[in-house]
Parts: C-alpha cells; structure tokens; sequence
C-alpha cells in the first residue's frame, strides 16, 4: 500500500485512476507563447503571480484527494533553460546571458522560463496495464514539438517519470522523434473509455500527413503520432479520430478543450469531432468489450463553442467517489449561467455531483482541471511500485505550501526575466524540493 503513507484505503485487487498533477514551477509568468491558446494569447505580459498559482494548484489537489481520489504528482522543471541559451550563442555568467537574451531574443528569453511543464495533461500518454499486450503500464512522454517552449519539455519529463514509475511493471518510453510529422501532445488528446475491465482507448489528433488542416491555429497533434504511441503501447483497443478544424479554429488547441472522457462516460461538445459517427464507433466498439457508452452530448445551442472555451467546461476532471461521478469544473463554469445549466442537466443524467476550484492562474494562461492532471490507473500491485513520496498525502501538502511560501515570488513581471537572482531563487526551491519528495541530488541539471 505505497509503504503505509495513505490516508484513505485503496481498493483492493482493481485498477483505480490516479491523478498526478504538475507543481507549478516558481518561474510561472504570462507570455503568450502558445499561439492557438486564447487565454495564453490574451493575458501576454501581464502581472503573475507564482505563488497564488501553485498555491492553488496544491489546493486543487488537497480538493480531490478530500474526495477519496488517489492523488499524485509531477516536479516542476528547471527553469531558466540556460543550457538552451548558451546553445543559441548568448555567453558570459548566468546574469550576461539573461541580461543579453532580454535586450535583444526577449521572446526565447521568455520560452526558457516557461513553467509550463505544470499542465500534466501534455506530459504523457499513458496505456494501463489492461489494455497492453505485455500486461505493464505504458508511458511516453510527449515530444510537444508545436512551440518551442513546450518542445524543452521532453528530457526531463522521461526523467521524472521513470523515477516515480520506476518498478518493473512500468514501461517509460522516451518521446517520438521530434519533427512536424510525429507531432504528439500528450495525453491532452487521448482518453480511456471502460467499466473497469480492458478498454477502448481513443487517440484524437488534428491532422494527418497530406491531409487539410485548420486555417487560422496549428493542429498540434498528428495521426501519425497517435498511431506510433499506440504501436509502442502495445494497445489491443485503439480508435483514432479527429478534431474538428473549427474547434481548433476557435482555440480547442487540444481535445481535452472540447471533451473529456472518464470510465464509461464521454462528455462532449457537438463541435468536438470532425464526424459525428465517431462517437457511435465508440460504442460499437465498447459494446464488444461489454461495456455502454454513457454519451453526454452538449449542443451548441446550450453552449457555444467560443463559451465553451472561455469556461473550460470540457476541460473539467471526472471523478469516482462513493456518491458517484463528481465533476471538479473551474470556477469559471459556476460564473457562466449556460455552464451552469448545461451542469443541472448532466445531474439529471448520471453525474453525482459538481465541485468548483479557482484556478484563476492556471486558467489564465489557459490550462484549466484537466489540463492540470496526469491520468494513470493502476492496480495494487502496480500502486506499491509507484514512489510514495510524490504520493499527495495531508502532510505533504503542509510541507508543500510552507516551501511555496519560503520560495514563491508574490509577483512576476516580464521584466523580472532578465533578474540574475530569480536563477537562484528558482535553484533553491528546486534544490530543496528534491529532498521532499527524495528524487536525488542529481535530478536537475544544476544539481550534478
């Protein structure tokens, strides 16, 4: 049982989704670096606020671990990525290079800061042990090669991954070569269909090689990609499908925008899918493993797509708990009146009940609940080989928000970048980190 550090009982002898969120990093600042992302877009350069943000990441956790879900999570990755810098002919001591980069490249001054390694969601795909030929769990870490900033991700998520997921049940494969044809964001656009037996595992990707595309945003994720992950997966059940352009148009930049998917319900917008008929392909498929698709269809006339993405309703977590399915939505769902009713209805319909987080920051630059979680179902057996100090547990959230508040900045400006002793400052919490959660002295870059 994780070596006695839960409090709450595991259920024994069946698979049960685990949720690992990403701690938000100390350098998490508004840049407006993922073109697509409308909020990212919108709230550029503005004020951050590091610490509110994994404060409320951490009470994001604390929120669903209170309702009986398993809970884990991800470190934070080195920011800045001086290494990244020196590589593109900035030299001198950290505060030149920082200081150089500022006057004249303020945008890859930006992109190696960025703490968006905290959106879990694009870390990984993840196949359970159910549905794999091998009988192990599956991991590969997403290559995010559609911005710059993201693409710095890669390396360092094999890393952390392979040490929490470090028994032999686990498989951690690294990301898919990075090019445009191989374009993989993770687990953001896939998404596990099952009533705890083996699954239907559903890859949703936005283009194919030679095939059309959106007209205004990139479509992040490649068929190509999904298939390779699936192949490497080992995936007895898999189903591709594809976004529909105009969500991607609209700033779904990922499916998880648009739909969200938990056991054997499926929560989607109308425009989520590029055809319809996915959705009954879905439940034939299902149907042959036994299992009925619950299908929560939202229309556009309950919610619009542009409203939709403004909420982030799709983008909210699904969980079991002894009352049933709890959907955990951002606060913005419970401030728009047409979220709010598409809710009501869903109550009717199978869902338990509704639990609003402020996740004001996260959401700001536009990762809401789900974008926020890593999904990963494991059985006991697999659960006593995952490394329980990255195991959320009361005490560990009291540490936790006791470092933020040692280490976290109140406020971030844009030109704060350019400030040597942010290096340090981040090295620090980092540093200090690593005996929290015992990942080693030679985790970070810095640290060897």
């Amino acid at each position: 049982m994780l070596g006695g550090l839960l409090d709450e009982p595991w259920t024994e002898g069946a698979a049960v989704e685990m949720n690992f969120d990403g701690l938000v990093g100390p350098t998490h600042n508004f840049a407006g670096l993922a073109f697509g992302n409308v909020a990212s877009t919108k709230n550029a350069r503005q004020l951050s606020s590091p610490r509110a943000a994994v404060l409320e990441g951490l009470a994001k956790m604390a929120a669903v671990h209170a309702l009986g879900v398993p809970q884990g999570l991800l470190p934070p990755q080195e920011r800045p990525r001086l290494d990244v810098l020196r590589r593109l002919g900035f030299e001198g001591d950290d505060g030149a290079v920082v200081g150089r980069a500022a006057r004249e490249a303020p945008g890859l001054l930006a992109s190696v800061y960025s703490a968006s390694a905290m959106w879990a969601a694009n870390a990984a795909t993840v196949s359970p042990s159910a549905d794999t030929r091998d009988g192990r769990v599956h991991l590969t870490a997403a290559n995010l090669v559609s911005s710059l900033h993201r693409s710095l991700e890669a390396e360092s998520t094999g890393r952390a991954l392979r040490r929490i997921f470090a028994g032999e049940r686990f498989v951690v494969h690294d990301a898919l070569p990075a090019c445009e044809t191989l374009g993989d964001e993770g687990a953001a656009n896939h998404t596990r269909l099952h009533d705890g037996g083996a699954g239907l595992e559903v890859f949703v990707y936005g283009r194919a090689a030679g095939g059309a595309r959106p007209r205004r945003f990139p479509a992040r994720q490649t068929r190509e990609a999904s298939e390779a992950v699936a192949r490497l997966h080992g995936v007895r059940r898999a189903l591709f499908v594809r976004q529909n352009p105009e969500a991607i148009d609209a700033g779904a930049f990922h499916n998880d925008v648009v739909a969200v998917g938990h056991e054997r319900v499926l929560l989607w917008h109308e425009d989520a899918f590029a055809d319809a008929s996915d959705i009954e392909t879905m439940r034939r498929e299902l149907a042959e493993e036994g299992v009925e698709l619950l299908s929560w269809r939202v229309s556009r006339k309950e919610l619009s797509l542009s409203e939709a993405i403004e909420t982030y309703l799709f983008n909210s977590q699904i969980v079991t708990t002894e009352a049933g399915w709890v959907l955990v939505a951002p606060a913005e769902c419970e401030r728009s009146a047409a979220a709010r009713s598409v809710i009501a209805r869903l109550t009717t319909e199978g869902l338990a009940s509704v639990r609003f987080l402020e996740v004001r920051q996260s959401m700001r630059n536009g990762g809401g609940p789900a974008c926020l979680r890593l999904r990963v179902e494991l059985t006991d057996a697999e659960r006593e080989e995952v490394k329980p100090t990255c195991v959320f547990t009361p005490a560990l959230h009291r540490t936790l928000v006791a470092w933020a508040q040692r280490h976290y900045r109140e406020t971030l400006a844009p030109a704060d970048l350019a400030d040597p002793a942010l290096i340090e400052e981040s090295r620090a919490a980092l540093d200090e980190l690593t005996q929290i959660l015992d990942l080693g002295g030679d985790f970070y870059d810095f640290q060897r």
